[in-house]
C-alpha cells in the first residue's frame, strides 16, 4: 500500500465509529440486537444451569453429613498425647526456681487450663460411678465429673505454683478426644525419666500409676457432649539436691489398654509423648 492508498486518519475514525454503532443497520459492535439478545441469552441459561447444578449437589452432599458428628473418623483409631502447660518451644521446658518470671508463663498456662475443672464449674456435671464406661442414647448427654484432687500435688489447690519455684515441677499429660473411643483392659498413662546430667531423678503420677478411668468414655463429640472434661494424669518430677543444673527427658505412653496404641514408625507422636525439662537453681 502506498501513502496515497493509506487511509487518513478521519477515515478510520469514521469506520471505528460505524463498527461501534452502524446507524444504518442498527449494529452495536458488529451485532444486531436481537443477536446481542439471543448471546446473553445462551450464557444466562447456560451459567445458570451450571450454578444450579452446583448447589444441588452441594445439597445432596450435605444431607448424608452430620452437623454434630463427623462422617468419617476411621483415619486415626488410637489418640495421641499432649502435655500441659505449653512450652515455648518444642517440647521443651525451661527455667530458672530463683527466678519467677522464667516459670511464670508456665504457671499462668496450668491456671488457664485448669479452670473448666475447678469446683464451681463442674457442679452441673455428673458424679459417674468408677471403672465402668458411661453409655448414653440421648438426645441429651452428661459429662462427668473429673475431682481436681486426683491431681494431689499438681492439682494447684495447695501449691499455686506447681511445683516449680520449689524444684518439683508438675506437667499435665492428656490423651487426645476420640468419638466413640472404647478402651480396653485398664488403660493409664506411663512415665519414664532420663537424666543426661546424671542427677537422680524422681518422677511421680496423679493419679496413682496414672490411671485413665473408663467412665470418661466414650466421647460423643463436641456439639453433644457439652461440658465434657477429658481426664487429667499429672507428672511430678523431684530433683537431687545439686545445685548444677538440671536436664532430663521424660518420655510417657499409653499403656494396659490393647487396642490403644504407643508404637508406630509413621507417627511417633501416636500414643506417647516426649519432652525435655531444664531446670537451674
Amino acid at each position: 500500500m502506498t501513502k496515497k492508498d493509506k487511509k487518513s486518519f478521519n477515515q478510520s475514525l469514521a469506520e471505528w465509529k460505524r463498527f461501534i454503532y452502524n446507524p444504518t443497520t442498527g449494529e452495536f459492535l458488529g451485532r444486531t440486537a436481537k443477536s446481542w439478545g439471543l448471546i446473553l441469552l445462551f450464557y444466562l441459561v447456560f451459567y445458570g444451569f451450571l450454578a444450579a447444578l452446583f448447589t444441588f449437589t452441594m445439597w445432596v452432599m450435605l444431607q448424608t453429613l452430620n452437623d454434630k458428628v463427623p462422617k468419617y473418623r476411621d483415619q486415626i483409631s488410637s489418640p495421641g498425647l499432649t502435655v500441659f502447660p505449653k512450652p515455648v518451644s518444642a517440647l521443651e521446658y525451661s527455667f530458672s526456681m530463683s527466678d519467677p518470671d522464667s516459670y511464670k508463663g508456665y504457671i499462668d498456662d496450668l491456671k488457664k487450663f485448669l479452670k473448666p475443672y475447678a469446683l464451681e464449674e463442674q457442679k452441673n456435671l455428673r458424679v459417674c460411678g468408677d471403672g465402668q464406661f458411661f453409655k448414653q442414647t440421648g438426645p441429651v448427654y452428661e459429662a462427668c465429673q473429673f475431682p481436681l484432687d486426683l491431681l494431689q500435688a499438681c492439682s494447684g489447690m495447695n501449691d499455686p505454683d506447681f511445683g516449680y519455684s520449689s524444684g518439683n515441677p508438675c506437667i499435665l499429660v492428656k490423651m487426645n478426644r476420640i468419638i466413640g473411643l472404647e478402651p480396653q483392659g485398664r488403660p493409664r498413662i506411663d512415665c519414664s525419666v532420663n537424666s543426661k546430667s546424671g542427677n537422680i531423678t524422681t518422677i511421680t503420677a496423679y493419679p496413682p500409676q496414672g490411671i485413665i478411668d473408663l467412665k470418661y468414655f466414650p466421647y460423643y463429640g463436641k456439639k453433644l457432649h457439652v461440658g465434657y472434661l477429658q481426664p487429667l494424669v499429672a507428672v511430678q518430677l523431684s530433683f537431687g539436691a545439686s545445685s548444677t543444673p538440671k536436664e532430663v527427658t521424660v518420655e510417657c505412653k499409653i499403656i494396659g489398654s490393647p487396642n490403644l496404641k504407643n508404637h508406630d514408625d509413621r507417627d511417633k507422636f501416636l500414643g506417647r509423648v516426649a519432652f525435655k525439662i531444664t531446670m537451674r537453681a
